[in-house]
């Protein structure tokens, strides 16, 4: 089950599997994470989903990363939010990240190992630990592909997750927004290439 769980987030991520949050697995089967592998397809939206479109009217797409694992298309990230948005303060600011999956991957495992990448982020207690897995376990049902798994951050901890548009899951909660979305938006993300495109010039 844990080997399952940290290869998902692997693929999740498009990153090798990892044995911890901070241990990367040094295989010499691992493909180097490269510039031309983040790239938008031809057919990226221009517009927000709808759920995002009624959450911030205004958001506009700030960057769209394409990310492969062993050559596979894994999925495409898109950050919506207001043009002036800043990344660096990201965990006050409204924004919605939209993943659109291009293949089938374990919901409960998604978020088992989304903890340990929250734990790259910052600290939390087992408290908060168990809460947050079990509301992530709500959020993130298995995925196929042309799924799309939506987040949205209000900028004061209010979080809601959507998949193919419906809504899973909300909480209100400040140390849960910044580290889970800080999984792709913070510096010391596991996917740095990732982040940056997603935030473009905004960093």
């Amino acid at each position: 089950m844990m080997r399952r769980a940290v290869l998902a987030w692997g693929l999740l991520l498009g990153l090798a599997p990892r044995l911890g949050p901070a241990q990367p697995l040094r295989s010499p089967h691992t493909p180097p994470m490269h510039p031309n592998l983040l790239m938008p397809s031809a057919t990226t939206p221009l517009t927000p989903p709808p759920e995002v479109q009624a959450f911030l009217p205004e958001a506009q797409r700030i960057g769209t990363g394409q990310l492969r694992f062993f050559g596979l298309l894994v999925y495409e990230a898109r950050l919506w939010a207001r043009p002036d948005f800043k990344a660096a303060d990201y965990a006050r600011q409204a924004f919605a990240l939209e993943l659109a999956y291009a293949r089938k991957l374990d919901g409960p495992a998604i978020a088992e190992r989304s903890i340990a990448e929250m734990l790259r982020i910052g600290s939390f207690t087992e408290a908060q630990q168990r809460q947050w897995l079990a509301l992530m376990m709500q959020a993130f049902p298995s995925v196929v592909a042309q799924d799309r798994l939506v987040g949205t951050h209000d900028g004061q901890g209010g979080v809601r997750f959507f998949h193919n548009g419906r809504l899973t899951a909300e909480v209100v909660d400040r140390s849960y927004a910044r580290l889970f979305f800080g999984i792709w938006l913070a510096e010391q993300t596991s996917a740095p290439a990732l982040r940056q495109a997603l935030i473009g010039p905004s960093a």
